[in-house]
């Protein structure tokens, strides 16, 4: 049976607030066991002692053991095979384990060493010699415990990190359905025009827009957008920009000028292109900036008035196929205080296609970092030309996705695909 040399409390900690409170001392010599005893619970520990290894193993399963010294050379269960199958114990804390033994040869050390023992105390025991093993033990008890304790934390901080994870991508899968709702239709006719909006974020959200909306004197208004950056506050501001150009307020529309005695007229794409200027810069103040593409299209004649801030330039896709760029760059938006705008002209001629789009097209790289450029881009709208203007879009990022190498593009895409056609087809 077990003798416990006092009365244990587990809520006790060792001497000086040390991590060992008890130690089990296993001997099959009464005479060694005292002797150990004593001197262990002069140090101010909790002991135990097991005539056996049996006795030993019993003991380990029911009481949380921080320290065994045990005999090497016992009847029936050696302290070798007790230190093995203590190892085999489930423990929530590391046990160590010091192996006395009147071995000196280094294979036996080894042995031991290899089966799981911590450390090693030559008989008759030294008592200087006894606690300083120990504390070599306490130190690495300690280590383990605060390892043990930190990984803990980790754990509970990535639990959270992971709720909030899930929290924040439920936002963000709404986020996207929101913004994708800034573009209702993906498909617009306006009398002899038909207007086709490609709107695909890198990410959940980002700070491409696309839009058309009506004008007065037979005309419609295409707008391409793309925010400086990524993300959700690109994603904010060109949700807020969308409501300065829509057809669904009229009257906040900045394309628009209300007029005294009713009804609007259309403010001039440069001065538009001012107007949001000075609204960035004096009332958003944001660090961010866009760059734009504004174009009104003439659905009586195909007479286009263009201004360009800092956008790709335009392309024509003629109706004999081939491609023509269009512009002179301009300042983007919200980036200089007394930047100035044009506005240029060109004429759609029927079954031509005016196209504005994000640098996500010009500037993705293929896999050796070489951008795609107005060169290949031309070459993607040659290539889908003949399709009608929703599958060219989709047919248009299929390929650029190829020249990507597939591995998925980086930046954000959007287009617009303005088909002009023969003035008495119109709907």
């Amino acid at each position: 049976m077990p003798l416990l040399s006092k009365n244990i409390k587990p809520d006790d900690a060792g001497p000086s607030g040390n991590v060992i409170r008890r130690v089990l001392v296993v001997d099959d010599s009464r005479a060694q066991r005292r002797l150990l005893v004593a001197t262990l619970t002069k140090l101010g520990f909790d002991v135990i002692e097991a005539e056996s290894g049996e006795a030993a193993l019993a003991i380990a399963r029911s009481t949380e053991i921080e320290l065994v010294i045990s005999d090497w050379m016992m009847p029936g269960m050696d302290g070798l095979t007790l230190c093995q199958k203590f190892r085999a114990l489930p423990r929530e804390t590391y046990g160590y384990f010091i192996l006395l033994t009147s071995k000196n040869e280094k294979g036996a050390v080894a042995q031991g060493l290899d089966i799981g023992a911590d450390d090693f105390l030559t008989k008759p025991i030294n008592s200087e010699e006894l606690r300083a093993r120990i504390a070599a033990g306490e130190r690495i008890l300690r280590m383990e415990r605060e390892l043990n304790e930190k990984n803990r934390l980790v754990v509970a901080t990535l639990e959270e990190i992971s709720l909030l994870y899930d929290a924040l991508n439920r936002d963000l899968i709404e986020a996207r359905k929101m913004q994708q709702s800034l573009v209702r239709d993906r498909l617009r006719t306006f009398g002899t025009a038909e207007v086709a909006l490609l709107l695909k974020p890198s990410g959940h959200v980002g700070g491409d827009l696309v839009g058309a909306f009506e004008l007065p004197d037979n005309r419609i208004g295409i707008f391409a957008i793309d925010v400086s950056g990524h993300g959700i506050a690109s994603a904010l501001l060109s949700a807020r920009i969308a409501g300065y150009l829509s057809d669904a307020a009229p009257a906040q529309n900045v394309a628009l000028i209300q007029q005294p005695e009713g009804g609007f007229r259309v403010r001039p794409t440069a001065e538009v292109a001012d107007m949001l200027n000075k609204i960035m810069l004096s009332d958003m103040k944001s660090d961010l900036y866009f760059t734009m593409t504004l174009a009104y299209v003439c659905l009586s004649t195909g007479e286009t008035e263009i201004t360009q801030c800092g956008h790709p330039n335009p392309v024509v896709l003629h109706a004999d196929e081939s491609v023509s760029f269009h512009g002179n760059g301009g300042l983007p938006i919200g980036l200089v205080t007394d930047a100035s705008y044009e506005s240029f002209s060109l004429v759609l001629e029927p079954q031509d296609r005016l196209i504005l789009y994000s640098d996500g097209f010009t500037e993705c790289p293929d896999r050796s970092g070489q951008e795609l450029e107005e060169t290949g881009f031309a070459a993607i709208v040659a290539k889908s030309a003949a399709l009608p203007a929703q599958e060219m879009i989709e047919a248009m990022v299929w390929d650029l996705d190829s020249f990507a190498g597939g591995d998925g593009l980086m930046d954000d895409l959007s287009c617009a695909v303005v088909t002009y056609r023969e003035p008495d087809a119109r709907t």
